[in-house]
């Protein structure tokens, strides 16, 4: 094979050409790795490394899947309560503590188990720490006395006036006006039925053998309707109300998107530039498309809810608002990429522009409206969250709330599960949706 002869000139635009090719190749990666590196100074990535407190988040964490139970014995009174998170609504009765306190007159024993036991005696209190020693607080004319072995560990507290103790069985702390331990325990306490319902006492055989043949707890109803009551009403996980607000996220979703979709049809129609002939409204068109899309959905929530007030209307109005410049603007391109010989047919035929639209544009162009009317609607019900979050309605209200009160993390986490769970069953939804509507599965 012989070789080919290029000119000087050509030798020269080809070796340009590969030189240039050459320095973008290593050119785009050394300005994005600049960036990347101006970013981190920019953003204070060392400080912020350097400020992470993991031990705080791994406590976060752990709110999430535990709960605590505080006892508290005010020690001017003697009066002991035993409540699950410190709630009024999870004290348990005087006549009913858990099997791991035990009251003996003025003492109290609480095991919070591997050894741990807190005593609370007449004018003080102990706490049995295994590998440690006993932990003995007395209360004197001078205030709080400790006597602990030395030196004390940084786990333990102590001041004239307060001593406190955390291990990893739980925490304790004393004052003169009163003694409080918390123990720790898995799981979502009183998920299911609260202390004042006689089924929280039961096991779940014995629940199951209630619902079946056991006799009736109220005499008004059977006993599986008395639980399903128990469980919608529990005062302190109010599945209820929680329900109802998940319900109205979704109801947000749906309006905000199927109203997008029905006004940005005949918009879209009136956008595309082979089926509206005047030039300028088209443009105007696009251009309202472009203003609306190009301001952020939470935005436009926060201006409606200036202009109609807080409610779940507001969240779909907002959520509508933004979806019609989305839908505006892929209709209107989904109208003018259509096959023009089958609408040429239909106007052969002596149809109308309306006829034409119905049985030469839309079967052509369905499939596609349809699958980004519910990818739209799978989204919208992830950012209703936030947006009830902002116009005080469905899940996203009750989640800020438990999150602002800084000691609900379970609630925040039974709230997280939920909106998984919700979006989860909408994109299962929409994609036996699509099937059915889409490829006539």
């Amino acid at each position: 094979m012989s070789a080919i002869d290029l000119s000087p000139a050509l030798s020269d635009a080809v070796a340009t050409r590969f030189a240039r090719r050459r320095l973008l190749s290593l050119g785009i990666p050394a300005l994005v790795l600049a960036y990347l590196v101006y970013a981190a100074i920019s953003f204070d990535l060392a400080g912020l490394a350097g400020r992470a407190r993991m031990d705080n988040a791994s406590v976060l964490l752990s709110d999430f899947w535990l709960h605590k139970t505080h006892v508290t014995r005010q020690n001017r009174t003697g009066a002991l309560s035993v409540a699950i998170d410190g709630e009024a609504k999870g004290t348990y009765p005087a006549d009913r503590l858990p099997d791991w306190i035990a009251r003996d007159g003025q003492t109290t024993t609480i095991d919070l188990g591997d050894g741990h036991l807190v005593t609370y005696l007449p004018g003080g209190a102990r706490y049995d720490v295994p590998d440690y020693g006993v932990i003995d607080i007395r209360e004197g004319a001078d205030g709080v006395q400790l006597t602990a072995p030395q030196p004390l560990p940084d786990w333990i507290n102590a001041s004239d006036t307060r001593v406190s103790v955390t291990t990893d069985a739980g925490r304790f702390a004393y004052t003169r006006a009163k003694a409080e331990t918390f123990r720790y325990q898995p799981g979502w306490a009183l998920f299911f039925f609260a202390l004042d319902s006689p089924f929280h006492y039961m096991s779940w055989p014995q629940i199951a053998a209630s619902a079946l043949w056991g006799d009736r707890v109220d005499p008004s109803m059977p006993n599986i309707v008395a639980m399903a009551q128990d469980f919608w009403n529990n005062p302190m996980w109010r599945h209820g109300d929680v329900i109802w607000a998940m319900f109205e996220t979704v109801l947000m979703a749906f309006l905000g998107t199927f109203g997008a979709a029905l006004i940005a049809l005949p918009l879209g129609f009136m956008a595309a530039r082979n089926m509206m002939p005047f030039g300028p409204l088209r443009f105007a068109l696009r251009r309202v498309f472009d203003f609306i899309r190009g301001v952020d959905g939470l935005i436009w929530t926060i201006v409606l809810a200036r202009a109609f007030g807080p409610g779940p209307m507001t969240g779909s109005l907002a959520i509508m608002l933004t979806d019609t410049g989305s839908f505006g603007k892929m209709f209107s391109e989904a109208f003018e990429n259509i096959d023009e010989k089958q609408v040429e047919g239909i106007r052969s035929t002596g149809a109308n522009g309306l006829q034409r639209a119905r049985f030469g544009v839309l079967p052509q162009v369905m499939p596609v409206l349809l699958s980004q009317v519910l990818y739209f609607l799978e989204s919208n019900t992830r950012g209703a969250t936030v947006i009830g979050a902002i116009v005080g309605g469905g899940i996203g209200l009750l989640l800020t709330q438990a999150i602002q009160t800084q000691k609900d993390w379970e609630d925040v986490a039974y709230y997280m599960v939920l909106i998984v769970l919700t979006v989860m069953a909408m994109d299962s939804l929409s994609g036996w949706l699509r099937r059915k509507l889409i490829m006539g599965e």
